[in-house]
């Protein structure tokens, strides 16, 4: 076999070394992209909006890539893009939502630091050699110049997959008579709108009690058994691009209310037993949580996940990164030595 594709992945997640946030699907991908022979170094800095942070960053990925050790960039999120600029090697950027549309605020509307990382975006956007969005909807925020591929992140099938309840239960020391409603993510995050699931959740304790759990900062292998412990994952976001939890909980055939946002429609499209609310009223929400928990019982999404399987996406993001690889030289060989 010829040489090994050899790819510097960067991100500017600020919740790497927490152990939150998105991070953890990147530390999942660079492993499956290692165990298919690709050569992945990962090089997270934190960002925060400050842009001594991204000069920092910016000098050590021209130090890293000038002397020949990668054959392409892989920027996670289009604000840690510009870290590869001007390229010196291929650029792949994966787009992951807030980005390239905006961060929003509390009251719905951008910020105006939304307003800068949409525009630092689709600057990037531009210039690279390859687009990657998490779901179609997110194609309309790019330049119409820019083609962009869609790769959600992949789902690890072998570890979200249905498991009885009441076993779950017992390994997470949770009570078997209890009616449980999962919320996944970040509860500081107001784009996540926590305020709004507690409100529906009040109200639906005027009628059936429930207890609202938050999967946060937990290992994987712990928020599988939350999905199969649960009676409904709610999802009340007011921007996403493909939110994972909503299609782990479909692959473990967990309940999934959740209002409009990013793919979710499209995800519960044709699943018997999930409920999109038309509006993002707590009393909407409520209603359809509440009409969830009196039917009591599992879907079958599971068998709509299946395309999303991690290593099929992982096989489709190598061939993006066969395609922006030059078709001379050394780097032929490998195309050549791939297929």
């Amino acid at each position: 076999m010829g040489p090994p594709i050899r790819v510097l992945m960067v991100t500017s997640d600020s919740l790497w070394n927490s152990g939150g946030g998105p991070a953890v699907f990147f530390a999942r991908q660079v492993e499956l992209l290692q165990r298919e022979g690709v050569e992945v170094d990962l090089f997270p800095f934190r960002g925060a909006r400050h842009p001594h942070n991204y000069a920092l960053a910016w000098w050590e990925v021209r130090r890293q890539v000038k002397d020949g050790s990668y054959d392409l960039v892989h920027a996670q999120f289009g604000q840690s893009g510009l870290t590869a600029l001007p390229k010196r090697v291929p650029l792949v950027v994966t787009f992951r939502g807030d980005d390239l549309e905006g961060s929003l605020g509390e009251n719905g509307r951008y910020l105006p630091a939304g307003w800068l990382l949409r525009f630092i975006s689709r600057l990037v956007a531009r210039q690279a050699d390859a687009a990657i969005v998490a779901s179609e909807h997110m194609k309309r925020y790019l330049p119409g110049s820019v083609p962009a591929h869609v790769l959600p992140s992949g789902i690890d099938l072998e570890l979200f997959r249905p498991e009885a309840r009441d076993q779950a239960r017992r390994r997470l020391g949770l009570a078997e008579e209890q009616r449980l409603i999962l919320f996944m993510g970040n509860p500081a995050l107001a784009r996540k709108r926590f305020a709004l699931a507690q409100r529906a959740v009040d109200i639906v304790n005027r009628s059936i009690p429930t207890r609202l759990i938050v999967g946060w900062k937990l290992p994987h292998q712990e928020v599988a058994a939350l999905m199969s412990s649960c009676d409904v994952l709610v999802c009340t976001s007011m921007q996403e691009g493909s939110p994972n939890a909503v299609k782990e909980a479909l692959a473990c055939n967990l309940p999934v209310v959740s209002v409009r946002v990013g793919d979710v429609p499209a995800r519960l499209r044709g699943i018997s037993g999930c409920e999109l609310c038309p509006d993002d009223r707590a009393e909407t929400i409520a209603a359809a949580l509440e009409r969830v928990l009196r039917r009591g019982s599992r879907i079958d999404g599971r068998s709509a996940m299946k395309h999303l399987d991690e290593r099929f996406l992982t096989q489709r993001l190598i061939d993006i990164y066969r395609s922006v690889l030059p078709t001379t030289g050394a780097l032929a060989e490998k195309l050549v030595q791939a297929s």
